[in-house]
């Protein structure tokens, strides 16, 4: 029988296969090179298989070593998670957020859970709703945190990406090419009248209002029945449906930068906390805007 495959092991083998050669993983882990290649030595014995090609520019992976690389990256992330779950001293009290409801079903939820699951003791409250009213919010200390759309970089607070708002159709339905053209709107909303309005009228586009909805939700529905062209966050564009480009003859309605805003009245420790999980759950966002 095999000797278990020891963490640092793998540790180490992660390390060579991002440098791809062993004297610079030897000077980002602290030790020599020698130390380096003997410890991949004792994996590819406790394996008995080779993991990596020796070349004269570095080592590449084997079939192997290519094998072993996601559960060699699963073990760790498991182990550093683990580790930071047990240092982390635990939180409590409650934490009050408001986020649109563009984003309560995709980017935030995995953020929340892992808060959760790694905070029990913390009274998570989410509030799905409006950008102006999670501001109102806000300022009436209701809220403790705010994830808000800027569409005239009037809004102080830290942005966490650039979302634009897009003209939204359905692959199956060519309603854009109807003329007046149909859409769908927000009820009682003054950015559809700035915003998405005002970017048809500017163009020349006659449209007519064909569906009225008080969500995302009910647009996006809208959109994907062909009942409607609509405005959708480029993030938020369901299955079915595509961006209407300039192409098109569609322009971007605007350039949404979505801000992290914070309560002026009170902060914790656990406000801080769940603040970075929610700045983390953006980043695959951020770094896919444009520049």
């Amino acid at each position: 029988m095999r000797e278990p495959i020891e963490s640092d092991l793998l540790r180490t083998f992660l390390v060579v296969t991002e440098t791809s050669n062993f004297s610079a993983a030897a000077q980002r882990i602290g030790r020599t090179q020698s130390a380096v290649s003997a410890q991949v030595k004792r994996l590819e014995d406790t394996i008995g298989e080779a993991l990596f090609e020796r070349g004269a520019r570095g080592v590449a992976l084997t079939g192997a070593g290519t094998q072993l690389l996601p559960y060699a990256r699963r073990v760790i992330d498991l182990l550093n998670e683990a580790t930071a779950t047990i240092r982390t001293k635990p939180l409590d009290g409650p934490v009050r957020i408001g986020i649109p409801e563009e984003y309560s079903q995709t980017v935030l939820p995995a953020a929340l859970a892992a808060f959760s699951v790694r905070h029990p003791a913390v009274e998570v409250t989410i509030s799905c709703d409006y950008t102006s009213h999670n501001l109102a919010a806000l300022e009436r200390d209701e809220l403790d945190l705010a994830v808000v759309f800027d569409w005239s970089n009037q809004i102080n607070g830290e942005v966490l990406c650039i979302d634009p708002t897009v003209w939204v159709t359905s692959l199956v339905h060519r309603l854009h090419d109807a003329d007046p053209l149909p859409i769908a709107i927000y009820r009682n909303s003054t950015w559809c009248r700035d915003f998405a309005l005002r970017s048809l009228e500017q163009h020349g586009r006659r449209y007519r209002i064909a569906v009225i909805a008080d969500t995302s939700s009910g647009l996006k529905n809208a959109v994907a029945a062909g009942l409607a062209v609509t405005t959708l966050s480029r993030s938020n564009i369901p299955p079915g449906c595509r961006e209407l480009t300039s192409a098109d003859g569609f322009p971007l309605v605007d350039s949404s930068r979505v801000v992290l805003r914070r309560s002026r009245h009170h902060s914790t420790a656990a406000i801080q906390e769940l603040a970075e999980r929610v700045r983390e759950a953006f980043q695959p966002m951020a770094a896919l805007a444009p520049t």
